[in-house]
């Protein structure tokens, strides 16, 4: 662990108790800022993976994501998430590490990812590449924030 990294406790479920920490943590993030409680349960419901982190001296969440997979052929990583003041802690790193290394995604033929381009360089520590062939990214929405 080097220096600026914390110790966190992962977790692979959150408990409704959890869930207005939760919704305050993925609000943090512009792409989530308008999330609300019902649809948080049902992300928690229909997603196939979840990770969460938890600060041991303040229990409190500190990062998320979640994978949608077949468990074949494609994983999606989505709402990869720290507290903003627990960014730069390797608190990311660790989110990243469990997903990447969780057993049931270890004969998936693609992880997948979406991702802001300053964080191009974070994500390619776990072999993640901007190079996908003849690929494009299409997206049909109605959230504008999505577009810009």
């Amino acid at each position: 662990m080097s220096q600026n990294e914390t110790m966190v406790d992962v977790l692979h479920e959150v408990e409704p108790d959890r869930l207005p920490e939760l919704l305050t943590l993925v609000n943090s993030a512009w792409w989530m800022s308008d999330r609300t409680t019902e649809e948080t349960e049902r992300i928690l419901r229909e997603s196939d993976i979840v990770v969460a982190l938890v600060d041991p001296p303040s229990d409190r969440l500190t990062g998320f994501a979640r994978v949608l997979t077949d468990y074949t052929h494609i994983a999606l990583i989505l709402d990869v998430v720290v507290a903003p003041e627990h960014r730069s802690s390797g608190h990311g790193a660790t989110l990243m590490s469990t997903i990447v290394d969780h057993p049931r995604l270890q004969t998936v033929r693609s992880l997948e990812l979406v991702c802001q381009p300053d964080l191009i360089a974070f994500y390619r520590r776990w072999g993640f590449t901007t190079e996908v062939g003849q690929s494009l990214l299409m997206r049909r929405t109605n959230d504008p924030r999505l577009t810009s």
